[in-house]
């Protein structure tokens, strides 16, 4: 047996030398770029906004899923908060919500999916499949959850825990969108 290992040593060490044994570097460059990590994210105040939420869309990107979080009538909230969950629970209730997916986000966005006098501003056909998403490489069900005490909640069901990135825009006009980025692998 070290007679075995001996060789093995050799061959390894003579293949290593010629450059015909690749050996993994430790500082591989990241996918696309990508640095996010899957730790929570969290806007930088507590302030809700005026602005209610109006729409929810997703698109494909080369290296990552996005979704967006439409408002119209103010600025972007500088309260939101999104992470990797074990099982998303609904605000309000506490009752489990059943996603598809590997790995699940809990959104929650300062801001309402109703005007002043809770008439609805969003209100999707179908609240568990609130955007479709079928073919996307990372999503696997975007669930809207409601909105409690002026904050809004999604529910995220992705193929696995995988980077991602949280994000507001200003625009168009005076609305504001919410993005969330998720990687399509590490």
């Amino acid at each position: 047996m070290r007679k075995i290992l001996r060789r093995m040593a050799a061959l390894t060490a003579l293949l290593t030398m010629a450059g015909l044994l690749l050996v993994p570097s430790a500082s591989a460059a990241p996918y696309c770029g990508i640095t996010w990590g899957s730790l929570a994210k969290a806007g930088p105040g507590y302030a809700h906004t005026t602005a209610t939420i109006n729409n929810v869309r997703a698109g494909r990107h080369d290296c990552y899923d996005r979704l967006v979080v439409d408002m119209a009538g103010g600025p972007a909230p500088d309260w939101y908060h999104v992470q990797y969950v074990t099982t998303v629970h609904q605000q309000g209730s506490g009752f489990p919500v059943p996603l598809a997916g590997g790995a699940f986000l809990n959104v929650i966005v300062g801001s309402a999916a109703h005007d002043a006098d809770y008439n609805p501003t969003y209100s999707p056909a179908n609240p568990m499949q609130a955007v479709d998403v079928t073919g996307f490489s990372t999503f696997r069900q975007v669930a809207f959850l409601g909105t409690f005490e002026g904050q809004t909640q999604f529910g995220m069901g992705v193929r696995a825990r995988l980077p991602f990135r949280v994000f507001t825009l200003a625009g168009p006009g005076s609305g504001a969108r919410l993005v969330i980025d998720v990687a399509h692998r590490w």
